[in-house]
């Protein structure tokens, strides 16, 4: 088949992923892996073919995510139960004051969903929300925002999230770059995305909130609760520093929140007279929120598996090398549109980075890591599920989910591009 052919057959199959989650209402793992099988049997693969590329795309993402997932998952809870996101919390706002209440919501997001996935995060930290709203007589809807964008910006920029640790693995970066840069890009795409952006919007203070009563009995102490959450992201640096064997096994992702986890038992668990057998249905319980997430996200590894076994992949990078863009600009362009089509930033960006990797280009891996993060940042609309918790969440319409928190992604969006730039003339 021409590349004419087969990038409309592409396009179909986008719009067939959306027209189905959006208008038939079917789970966006079950549009994912119709739509992989219509590009299959439309660009000719052999029927017998069909479920072994499809397995082998399920396995080759999620052998390496899941872990990952799991681990954050654990992390999340055990931040959650523990009362760890409310010190966060109140060590921030104590620090920042009542006036700075939103960019305070902002550094929690940021901080506490450095281990978690993103809808994940959101849930464990939506309590906050209208506490600190009623605390801080400030718009719930203000600081909600801000949390959720900066959840979103470190989801996609930060490893060890699934997605950026992913394509840090796809394209051959170096992670302890991408760790250093992602961390300074996403803060300052979380802080013009929200706080900047939102101050040119009037919220009015909430009246009359019912909040649920967090307990501040037993909590863990801010140095134990800061320590767990960034300890993975100390591992991961460490090998910056030393270069043996030890380093090289604990600097490893999935090793590194392996470790992270086993210390929250304690830190966050034991400490606080937490029991083994507790411990272990925390656990088993944080599993069940990640269920869907781990099966779109395989879904999504099998349609990009398809992509590239029926060479649409070829096809892509034929037409984009003769379209003569910047490579970064490409990059956040695809995971732009992708994350728009498909729903999720994790197959977005995933998806990306291999078409990415066929590309020659001088720029370095990490930039273009960069780049693709930023680009899924942007485009937060109905596919994407997390638009629809936090419009539930924080009870707002849909204009002014569109106006407050798309405005706000599409903006933190244009910055990580932007930072990408400036950063591809020093690395």
């Amino acid at each position: 088949m021409g590349h004419f052919t087969l990038i409309c057959i592409l396009i179909l199959a986008i719009i067939f992923i959306v027209f189905s989650i959006t208008k038939l209402k079917i789970h966006a793992f079950l549009a994912l892996c119709l739509a992989s099988i219509f590009v299959a049997l439309v660009t000719g693969i052999p029927l017998k073919n069909i479920g072994d590329i499809l397995e082998k795309g399920v396995g080759g993402t999620l052998g390496f995510l899941a872990i990952i997932i799991g681990c954050g998952a654990i992390l999340g809870k055990m931040l959650e139960v523990s009362g760890g996101a409310r010190v966060i919390a109140n060590s921030l706002l104590s620090l920042l004051g009542k006036k700075r209440a939103d960019i305070a919501m902002m550094l929690v997001g940021f901080i506490a969903g450095i281990p978690v996935f993103v809808e994940v995060g959101f849930v464990l930290l939506a309590p906050l929300i209208f506490v600190v709203a009623k605390q801080m007589q400030i718009s719930r809807i203000k600081i909600g925002i801000a949390l959720a964008t900066s959840l979103m910006c470190v989801h996609c920029l930060v490893p060890p999230h699934p997605a950026a640790t992913t394509i840090v693995a796809t394209l051959g970066a170096d992670i302890s770059k991408v760790i250093i840069f992602s961390l300074l890009v996403g803060l300052a795409c979380a802080f013009f995305g929200s706080i900047i952006y939102l101050k040119f919007f009037h919220f009015e203070k909430d009246e009359g909130l019912e909040v649920v009563t967090i307990s501040q009995d037993n909590t863990p102490g801010i140095f134990a609760t800061y320590f767990t959450i960034l300890l993975p992201l100390i591992l991961m640096l460490s090998k910056v520093l030393f270069h043996n064997d030890i380093i090289a096994f604990i600097s490893n992702p999935i090793v590194a929140l392996l470790i992270s986890v086993f210390v929250s038992y304690y830190t966050l668990g034991l400490r606080l007279n937490y029991t083994m057998q507790n411990l272990l249905d925390l656990s088993a319980n944080s599993f069940f929120q990640i269920a869907g997430i781990l099966l779109i996200i395989g879904a999504g590894g099998a349609f990009n598996e398809i992509l590239i076994q029926s060479q649409i992949g070829d096809a892509l990078k034929a037409v984009l090398s003769d379209l003569k863009l910047n490579p970064i600009f490409l990059a956040w362009l695809i995971a732009i549109i992708l994350h728009a089509s498909v729903g999720s930033a994790t197959v977005a960006m995933i998806s990306a980075a291999g078409i990415v990797l066929n590309l020659e280009s001088s720029v370095s891996k990490e930039v273009l890591c960069l780049a693709i993060g930023s680009g899924a940042i942007g485009c937060t609309i109905v596919t994407d599920s997390l638009f629809w918790l936090v419009k539930e969440t924080l009870k707002i319409n849909m204009k002014e989910m569109f106006k407050y928190y798309t405005g706000a992604t599409a903006i933190a969006s244009l910055v990580g591009l932007g930072l990408s730039f400036i950063l591809s003339n020093f690395i």
